[in-house]
């Protein structure tokens, strides 16, 4: 059965939020092409060659991340109608993710016990991800 893999789209600053997810989540940034980069080079409109086409951040537990630059001809709405959820064993981790997603964005649920895990917290990262991060998972 083939697992889910979200597709982050960002408005010209996926390089800067792929790496600030690698360093915050872990793993490791296994793709960054850019237009010039690619093989559609030669038909990237000179103002869209730095923009990112595609990255990949396989994570420690093997999970994927994918994303990209929005393309210049679409406009750019952001993020909507979806969170990404991290599951972590403690709450001590979740709390540090959590944390360190939630720096320079906009905590939206502070963390604090659930009935589905002992911790839990919902926030909007700098970049527009919205996250929602639970710690300790409980059996429902």
């Amino acid at each position: 059965m083939p697992h889910p893999v979200a597709y982050l789209s960002f408005n010209g600053n996926c390089k800067e939020a792929m790496y600030f997810y690698e360093q915050t989540l872990g793993g490791k940034i296994t793709v960054m092409m850019s237009g010039a980069e690619s093989p559609m080079a030669a038909m990237m409109p000179p103002e869209a060659v730095n923009n990112i086409l595609h990255a990949r951040l396989e994570l420690p537990d093997g999970g994927l991340l994918f994303a990209g630059d929005c393309p210049q001809h679409m406009p750019y709405e952001g993020i909507k109608g979806v969170s990404f959820t991290l599951n972590y064993d403690t709450t001590e981790e979740a709390t540090r993710i959590f944390n360190a997603l939630a720096d320079g964005g906009n905590v939206t649920m502070p963390v604090q016990p659930a009935f589905w895990a002992k911790s839990w917290g919902m926030l909007v990262d700098k970049y527009g991800t919205p996250w929602i991060i639970n710690g300790e998972p409980l059996p429902l």
